[in-house]
This record gives structure tokens, C-alpha cells and sequence, in this order.
């Protein structure tokens, strides 16, 4: 899969020290992932929540942080819409956030 908008995970994780590793294992199971649907997604990542056919919500570090990520299969592209901390993450949709 290509993952767009890569720079948002680096420029969270040079503000959140503790994410980088965990963010960058994320960043190479999705680079060789060749997933045609969430069922492919939650097989990789079990722990994973699916919001629609096209959002995805991962958890870093336990739960402390979350990823969301918007899929489009068909062109095998996954989109950083959000990184940030759980509480963060309350405060938003992740349904429709687009980005920060």
C-alpha cells in the first residue's frame, strides 16, 4: 500500500518521542500490505476499529495515541486523516475528520 501524508506521522513523532518506533513498524506492515478490503486490514491488525467501509482506527502505544486512516482500496492507497492522543481523538469524528 502507498501511505500519503507520511510527514504528519513524522512531525507527531518528533513531538511524541515514544510513537516513533511503533509508528514506524505501522508504516512498513502497511507499505508491503496488499489489502483489497477491512477484512484484510483486521487480519493484519486485529485490534484495529473499523468506523465505515473506508476508515480505519489504529491504536498506538495501548490506546494512548490513535491513528485514523482513510483506505481506498481499488488504488491501494491509505491516507493519514489523524494522529494525535486519545484525548485528543475524543473531540473529533472520525467518520469526516480530514486532516488537521
Amino acid at each position: 500500500m502507498r501511505v500519503i501524508a507520511r510527514h504528519t506521522l513524522v512531525d507527531f513523532w518528533q513531538r511524541h518521542r515514544e510513537t516513533e518506533q511503533p509508528l514506524r513498524d505501522w508504516l512498513s506492515v502497511v507499505r508491503r500490505a496488499e489489502w483489497l478490503s477491512m477484512a484484510d486490514v483486521k487480519a493484519v491488525f486485529a485490534k484495529a476499529s473499523v468506523i465505515n467501509r473506508e476508515r480505519v482506527v489504529f491504536d498506538v502505544l495501548g490506546g494512548n495515541y490513535r491513528l485514523v486512516v482513510a483506505i481506498k482500496f481499488s488504488a491501494r492507497i491509505v491516507f493519514i486523516k489523524f494522529i494525535g492522543t486519545h484525548a485528543e481523538y475524543d473531540r473529533i469524528d472520525p467518520a469526516t475528520v480530514s486532516r488537521f
